[in-house]
């Protein structure tokens, strides 16, 4: 395997092992600037024989190959529940309020942990609020963005949802149920959710938790806990039909030529300065970045050389363009950029622009008076959301920290392993360093060592820090024919089962009528 595979040679083990001892005693002596280099000479010796040949032959792929969707050795996705899944009962514990902050697609991951929330508390979720003052400063709110009726429906057999608080009479006059405001731990443990919070909500009926941007932990040892946010995700969150309309309008104008592909291009003012990447801008734009992450975020000192060599840095546009260069993608590949205001201007990316002169964005694609009233903001960030789901190929520059990334990637996989290419900046850093340094002899092989060793969107195991919303696999997949029971494929799939739920629910009330509460458990 590509990380932490051992050379090839026992001889190069040797000199790497003597090469690290002298590492630890020249450490303790030099400074910043040269531990770096040496960290990047190491990285590039763990792949490059002394001859500087590769120290394996580069695994070979097909770049045609990549526009169709990865090998899936039969898996496919499957969150309907694979074991008992008793309906909500008919009287809930109490109403549960969230403010989920953040941009789109933390606050997506937010609804999902809602849900799943109210499930655990046996709960009645009133329907997410958004937050009007995130990034985006957009007050669309869920009902701007998001299918209600669609949300509300698809979930009628895992949690209750309504729209807002009931009213209640105090002393014979109607008011709204106020809810007590508690302030989630960050990734929260489920007993949190059924000790502290729960005694909250039955002693005042409601509880509203702010700010619920992951409040909730993401490793549950509970599969079908983790399946109903898939259910959320995958299938109750659907865009409001313009959103839909105006994202298929645009995939639509872009495959009518051929395949393309879309670029999360995260280089933008935000995430540069938190990942502290400021020294290739000149003096007043470092001066931007500077201020713009002491207002922001929490005062650390962080060193660009560093950063950098770890690949915690945006990869630039040219750096973009010299990989899909390098694996064989040649300058008619038409891309879609999903991007905000890149920072620094054209001169980042006239050199990428040089490389792949078909770049297109919901700027550029469709009736330009519809794209500019459709297309701001959170409505902004849905649409590109859904024209990166529906590309032929994905490729996050900056995944991570960013939701955006992180949960398209998650959502693709879901959709049927389709093809998402996921540099690996770590690996990458040292061969970029080394051809700004004048080393370009092998460059485009070295690169081509890194990125033919990916995944390319197939079913993998999740390791930390990969989130569940970037892979739940396989906790949201099944298998045909599976060698594992616990992997078989259930009988139904999410729309079977709520086809069967409603029949069931229909013919019940028409057999039984008022009767009590439902009961049933659903066994599938």
């Amino acid at each position: 395997m590509r990380r932490g595979e051992a050379l090839g040679r026992r001889g190069a083990h040797r000199q790497l092992k003597q090469l690290s001892g002298g590492i630890r005693v020249f450490l303790g002596r030099s400074s910043v600037a040269v531990c770096v280099l040496l960290i990047c000479t190491i990285s590039l010796y763990s792949t490059i024989r002394s001859d500087g040949r590769p120290n394996r032959s580069v695994k070979q792929v097909n770049v045609d190959e990549l526009w169709e969707t990865a090998p899936n050795d039969g898996w496919r996705p499957s969150s309907a529940p694979r074991s008992k899944w008793p309906p909500p009962p008919n009287e809930s514990n109490g109403y549960l309020r969230v403010r989920c902050n953040g941009g789109l697609n933390q606050q997506r991951t937010a609804i999902c942990n809602a849900v799943l929330a109210a499930r655990i508390m046996n709960a009645t979720l009133v329907l997410p609020e958004l937050d009007a003052n995130s990034f985006w400063h957009d007050d669309s709110g869920f009902k701007g963005i998001y299918d209600v009726e669609h949300f509300i429906n698809s979930l009628r057999y895992d949690v209750k949802i309504v729209e807002s608080l009931p009213d209640i009479r105090v002393n014979g006059k109607a008011k709204k149920l106020k809810a007590f405001q508690l302030r989630p731990p960050r990734d929260a443990p489920v007993s949190w959710y059924t000790t502290a919070a729960l005694e909250k909500m039955k002693e005042h009926g409601a509880i509203y938790l702010t700010p619920f941007s992951h409040r909730l932990e993401e490793e549950i040892d509970n599969a079908e806990y983790q399946r109903l946010r898939c259910r959320v995700n995958y299938h109750a969150l659907q865009f409001k039909p313009h959103i839909m309309k105006l994202s298929n309008m645009i995939v639509n104008k872009l495959r009518a030529q051929g395949h393309f592909m879309a670029i999360h291009l995260r280089f933008e003012m935000d995430m540069l300065a938190f990942a502290g990447c400021v020294d290739i801008f000149n003096k007043k734009e470092q001066a931007i970045l500077k201020k713009y992450r002491k207002e922001n975020f929490a005062e650390k000192e962080l060193v660009y050389n560093e950063r950098r060599a770890i690949g915690k840095c945006p990869l630039t546009p040219e750096e973009v363009g010299l990989i899909l260069r390098a694996m064989g993608f040649d300058n008619s590949t038409r891309i879609y950029l999903a991007a905000g205001e890149l920072f620094g201007g054209e001169r980042f990316m006239k050199p990428f622009r040089t490389l792949f002169p078909h770049l297109e964005n919901h700027s550029t694609v469709g009736p330009a008076e519809e794209l500019a009233a459709n297309t701001r903001g959170l409505l902004g960030s849905a649409v590109d959301y859904m024209v990166c789901l529906l590309a032929d190929i994905f490729m996050p520059t900056y995944d991570g920290p960013s939701n955006f990334a992180n949960n398209v990637m998650g959502h693709r996989l879901y959709y049927g392993f389709r093809t998402t290419i996921q540099p690996d900046r770590k690996a990458l850093a040292p061969i970029f360093v080394a051809r700004e340094n004048g080393e370009t002899a092998g460059f485009e092989e070295a690169v081509r060592r890194v990125m033919y060793s990916l995944e390319f969107g197939g079913p993998h195991k999740r390791v930390r820090p990969e989130s569940f919303y970037t892979n739940s696999w396989p906790e949201c997949f099944c298998q045909m024919s599976a060698k594992n029971p616990a992997d078989q494929c259930p009988s139904e799939n999410i729309a079977d089962l709520n086809s069967r739920l409603q029949w069931e629910e229909t013919d019940d009330s028409e057999n039984v009528q008022n009767s009590s509460n439902r009961t049933e458990s659903i066994d599938i």
